[in-house]
């Protein structure tokens, strides 16, 4: 089946969050195409973190409906189609587990009592820490592990169930400048090799721009939706963040904000 003729992977339908008794944000009515990139942004408090739970089911919506890649958000058969990778999967290693059997748990964690794998979930796992460069170091433990290797770690985990929605929370945050680099290529190879619809929240914007396709943008308290042609722009980026942006582009053809 090809991208187009795909369900959207997400579709808002006049959605409205509330928590403890205060409206996080409303007015969401957008659909996310399939097979895309799209991160999530707004300004601190805004609600970014919600709006993936709300997408994984765990946060119940106010009004409105959210489907997920066809379903309803929370639906037992869209959940088993989203590989999720927490913030904090890169900082809170175990000290024992290995990468591969880290895998080999996202694929048959759920399975009750385990037993001995079989040749084609070996082969599974193989092909996702194969996928994300990190088959040199499966037999290393996660606590042995930098950050950049974990989050290559975490995000095989979350491919090896074959879902086709990944969802990323603040991937680059704890790597430094050449693993965010590397990540950043890493997402657009899985992308394009598992034809996987990628949806981050990114507190920093740069280094995604490149590989970006749209952005959920969360502003005066509403969700929005639109292209990064769209998104990149300084009034709306200044509007968004509280503080003037101004958007560079770069002799090479790169693009990147920055606040003046």
């Amino acid at each position: 089946m090809s991208e187009s003729s795909q369900p959207p992977a997400l579709v808002f339908d006049d959605v409205s969050v509330v928590r403890d008794g205060r409206l996080i944000w409303s007015e969401g009515t957008f659909d996310v195409p399939a097979g895309g990139i799209t991160a999530v942004i707004g300004s601190n408090g805004s609600g970014k973190t919600t709006l993936l739970q709300v997408v994984l089911g765990l946060v119940p919506v106010a009004s409105g409906t959210v489907e997920v890649l066809g379903r309803p958000a929370g639906d037992a058969g869209a959940v088993a189609e989203i590989g999720y990778v927490p913030q904090n999967y890169a900082a809170t290693p175990g000290n024992a587990i290995r990468a591969g059997d880290a895998v080999m748990l996202g694929l048959i964690g759920n399975r009750w009592g385990f037993g001995s794998p079989s040749a084609d979930e070996r082969h599974r796992v193989a092909a996702a820490l194969d996928a994300v460069g990190a088959a040199p170091f499966s037999h290393r433990r996660l606590s042995q592990l930098s950050g950049g290797q974990r989050q290559r770690v975490a995000i095989a985990e979350a491919l090896v169930g074959r879902p086709k929605l990944l969802i990323l929370d603040e991937p680059l945050s704890a790597l430094d400048l050449r693993n965010q680099r590397e990540l950043v290529t890493l997402l657009a190879r899985v992308r394009a090799q598992f034809g996987v619809a990628i949806l981050g929240v990114a507190h920093d914007r740069n280094p995604l721009l490149g590989v970006l396709d749209s952005a959920i943008y969360l502003l005066d308290g509403h969700a929005h939706f639109d292209t990064m042609d769209e998104v990149v722009n300084e009034d709306l980026l200044s509007h968004l963040y509280g503080t003037s942006i101004q958007v560079v582009h770069t002799p090479q053809g790169d693009l990147y904000m920055r606040s003046v």
